[in-house]
């Protein structure tokens, strides 16, 4: 009887402790189906990820080719204007008198229309690399947000796997002990019900694992069949934070779409100038050569004394110049649509500067309690939580507590474990958050 005691108090010694084990210790490589989605070798980081969707994100391109538009417009706004050849003739009707003229004319473009036309297409090339550049910011941080999301499934999935397995061996030990008399089949039944609960979930973890890594697959631009591990834990990816007054200067100074406004202020002054120039003087120079055939009614004596009709070729070379006056219209109406829109930029980029600062500090706000969250889950309730389930098991070993009791305890451990999940998926989101809103593309690691 002492033998039996010794050995049923041995088996529910055993069970604690891979109980424990399994949802104590840390991710390590196991042959649970999460393991298929986590590779710490040729994983993809969240660089890596970033790299692809930057190379093949179509909305990327598209406005990339929208650059080269831009290039192209600058090449053509240095073009000086071509030549204008005029050709043309005269015929008497009824006579011989007939004329030829051709004629080239030049535009100068004086008073700074080709250096101003200049200006305005570099300008517009400007905003559009911006506009580029602040696509590349938002991608990057949907992209890390994103891969965020799938970890945090993988390792919810890790979890779930690992209690199952635990509560699994916990149901063949007491399935052994109903055979043999020592338990109530009311266990056992308990402890299936509580394995078919947790195959439940781990299926529904699963189908969120294999959305966010379709989602993720999109955004980088895999076809969804392609083959995608992640390599990464939390704890590596959340960065270390700068002080606040140095991320907002950084934010003020770098980022795209505030610089893309500035662009816009330095276009709509460049279009003022445009505008101006085009209402000043402008010179185009004329020449041509003109070859006229004349006769009249009339007959003569030429420089033999012989009588001769009275006829002529006569040729001109013709010059001149063509000046625009602007006398009536000076392009005023341009001129102060121009202004107009200047000052509309500027009430936007102060805008768009009260508008960054409130995202840093707002950022760094969150990134600072989800911090503090994340510390006080890891020491103060996760690690206790595993301590009161190692208890109640002891006293259920010893018979103070019912299986219910211990079971109880395990889904709230459970539960922990996840909410400890979502605070490090907490943690790196406003991590990358703040690194969005500074346009950091990587802080100081840990």
């Amino acid at each position: 009887m002492l033998n039996n005691r010794k050995t049923l108090i041995l088996i529910f010694i055993v069970f604690g402790v891979l109980v424990r084990w399994a949802c104590a210790q840390p991710p390590t490589p196991t042959p649970y189906s999460s393991s298929r989605y986590l590779d710490p070798v040729s994983g993809i980081t969240p660089d890596e990820a970033v790299a692809l969707a930057l190379e093949y994100n179509g909305e990327l391109i598209a406005l990339r080719k929208e650059v080269d538009t831009a290039k192209s417009l600058v090449k053509q706004a240095g073009l000086r204007p071509n030549p204008t050849l005029s050709v043309g003739g005269a015929k008497q009707l009824g006579g011989a008198d007939n004329n030829q003229s051709t004629e080239v004319m030049l535009p100068i473009e004086i008073g700074g229309r080709r250096a101003a036309r200049i200006t305005v297409a570099r300008r517009e090339l400007e905003i559009r690399e911006f506009a580029v550049a602040n696509q590349e910011r938002l991608l990057a941080a949907d992209v890390r947000i994103k891969f965020g999301e799938a970890l945090a499934a993988v390792r919810k999935l890790e979890v779930i796997e690992k209690t199952l397995s635990a509560t699994r061996q916990g149901y063949d030990l007491v399935a052994a002990r109903v055979v043999d008399g020592k338990s109530a089949p009311l266990e056992q039944n308990m402890l299936l019900v509580e394995v078919n609960r947790l195959k439940s979930i781990r299926e529904t973890s699963e189908g969120k694992v294999e959305t966010a890594m379709f989602e993720l697959r999109n955004m980088i631009g895999m076809k969804p069949e392609e083959p995608l591990r992640l390599r990464g834990n939390f704890e590596d990816l959340i960065a270390t934070l700068p002080p606040l007054n140095k991320q907002t200067s950084d934010a003020l100074s770098q980022r795209p779409d505030l610089e893309g406004v500035r662009a816009t202020e330095r276009l709509a002054t460049a279009r003022i100038e445009q505008a101006q120039s085009e209402g000043r003087v402008d010179l185009a120079v004329k020449g041509g050569y003109q070859r006229m055939n004349s006769s009249f009614p009339l007959t003569g004596f030429d420089d033999h004394g012989l009588l001769r009709p009275i006829q002529d070729v006569f040729h001109f070379l013709t010059f001149g110049f063509e000046v625009t006056l602007p006398v009536r219209n000076r392009n005023q109406g341009a001129v102060e649509a121009a202004t107009f829109d200047r000052q509309s930029v500027q009430n936007r980029i102060a805008f768009g500067e009260l508008t960054i600062r409130r995202e840093v500090a707002a950022a760094t706000a969150r990134y600072n309690a989800a911090a503090r969250s994340l510390s006080i889950m890891k020491g103060g309730v996760r690690d206790q939580a595993n301590s009161n389930l190692q208890v109640i098991w002891q006293t259920y070993e010893l018979g103070s507590r019912s299986l219910i009791e211990y079971l109880a305890e395990e889904r709230r451990f459970l539960d922990i474990e996840s909410e400890l999940v979502e605070a490090e998926l907490e943690t790196y989101t406003a991590n990358v958050e703040v690194m969005r809103a500074v346009n950091s593309p990587e802080l100081k690691k840990k």
